[in-house]
């Protein structure tokens, strides 16, 4: 098992690409893969342990994908298996992608429960009523979600769940509709930028799709998908990450490959915190000339502030001149790597899912654990910035994410080593 040793004080200054959105690639594979007849090409696509995992379901289900130069290359199955079992399933939540197309394709499914999720339980509740709304037949039998449907059926639906629409279920209904009779609509839609590229790759297979990037997404359905060539957008989460690493150790780095419509919330809340944010066509200029200001942040589903970037904000408040609030309305258990910064000197305080953060002086080195992908990348953030040495364990939530994260950090200017433990 690997570690990295993070040396703080130092002060970053130069350029960070932004690679390929993982949560993009992640169901436009599923669908390139399952859904077209016919070879499909996805440029932009970052070398990432999810992509690897997922890529290796895909192949149990006698896909054929090359991965090779940020290119990924997605053969047609001629003989599509239907079945996704455990061994493949439960390293990672996103297999559950696999479930709407299989069913629409072959008419049955059979998917393992998904793992890999250590920030709480997400039900798949609204995947299954999704697809029930369709005309599939789901049941849950012996950890596996048995669907089946001579063909779906286009109908009306809303995918509001307890906190707001659900990305995964929006994602998978909207695949498995691309092939149904009919016509569907699906309202309260989430909003990601991610799944308006899923959107867009759909549209280039063949799909006919309306009201991509709002809450109502309307799907005609269509008896046959092709295979296509697309490349994937950058990646907003990392995007955020390094611009509050830049931030937290006051540095003056320029975040490549990202557009201010793809992070509205995040940019706002890092200019109220005192960030300042250069945009120009290729990316955002980030300096900290002042002190960092305490701010109150409540997440939500987009255009609000992501829960993905919530780790992070947190970290970079730990230093604020006064006392931050931050309040978890997606997912409600996700604050794990709170006692993780506390171990660092922060001084965070936690009441269900709302967390004060005092603001302190510095922070200090010590070994931590990160405990899912984000709250590693806010431990990495918060060692840079301490004095002394940050040990950060379980390395590999970090690698689900995170592409080659330790050399974009050191190119300008951090003192990150991988070792093994």
């Amino acid at each position: 098992m690997e570690k990295l040793i993070v040396k703080g004080g130092t002060r970053l200054q130069g350029t960070i690409p932004v690679s390929g959105c993982k949560n993009a690639v992640l169901p436009i594979a599923v669908a390139a893969s399952i859904l077209g007849d016919g070879t499909s090409v996805l440029h932009n696509v970052p070398n990432l342990t999810d992509v690897k995992t997922l890529g290796a379901v895909l192949e149990g289900l006698s896909a054929t994908i090359k991965f090779k130069n940020a290119t990924l290359y997605i053969e047609p199955i001629n003989h599509l298996e239907y079945e996704a079992p455990y061994d493949l399933v439960r390293k990672m939540r996103a297999s559950i992608y696999v479930l709407g197309p299989l069913v629409a394709k072959l008419g049955k499914a059979k998917v393992s429960f998904p793992g890999g999720c250590a920030i709480g339980p997400r039900p798949i509740d609204l995947h299954i009523r999704g697809l029930e709304q369709l005309g599939a037949e789901v049941n849950v039998e012996k950890g596996y979600i048995y669907a089946q449907a001579e063909r779906l059926v286009g109908t009306e639906m809303d995918l509001i769940g307890q906190h707001g629409p659900s990305v995964g279920a929006t994602a998978n209904v909207m695949m498995a509709a691309t092939l149904a009779q009919g016509t569907t609509v699906i309202r309260n839609a989430a909003r990601e930028p991610h799944i308006s590229d899923l959107a867009h790759f759909l549209k280039a297979m063949g799909a006919d799709i309306e009201g991509i990037g709002t809450s109502t997404l309307t799907i005609h359905g269509v008896k046959q998908l092709r295979g296509t060539e697309h490349t994937v957008i950058s990646d907003d989460i990392e995007a955020g990450t390094y611009i509050v690493a830049g931030a937290i150790t006051r540095g003056d780095v320029y975040v490549k490959g990202i557009t201010p419509k793809q992070i509205p919330a995040i940019s706002e809340k890092l200019v109220e915190a005192g960030v300042e944010l250069d945009w120009d066509a290729n990316g955002v200029r980030v300096t900290t000339p002042r002190e960092i200001q305490p701010i109150n942040v409540t997440t939500a589903p987009f255009p609000g502030f992501p829960t993905d970037m919530q780790a992070q904000i947190m970290g970079l408040l730990c230093l604020a001149s006064g006392t931050s609030v931050i309040a978890e309305n997606v997912h409600t258990d996700r604050f794990i790597h709170a006692a993780e910064l506390n171990r660092m000197g922060a001084n965070i305080m936690l009441d269900d899912s709302e967390a004060t953060i005092k603001g302190v002086a510095k922070l200090s080195g010590a070994p931590v654990m990160a405990s899912d992908l984000r709250a590693g990348a806010v431990l990495v953030a918060a060692g840079m910035a301490a004095t002394g040495e940050t040990a950060v364990s379980r390395v590999y939530h970090i690698d689900r994410g995170y592409e080659s994260i330790e050399k974009k950090l050191n190119d300008v200017g951090a003192n990150i080593t991988r070792v093994n433990e």
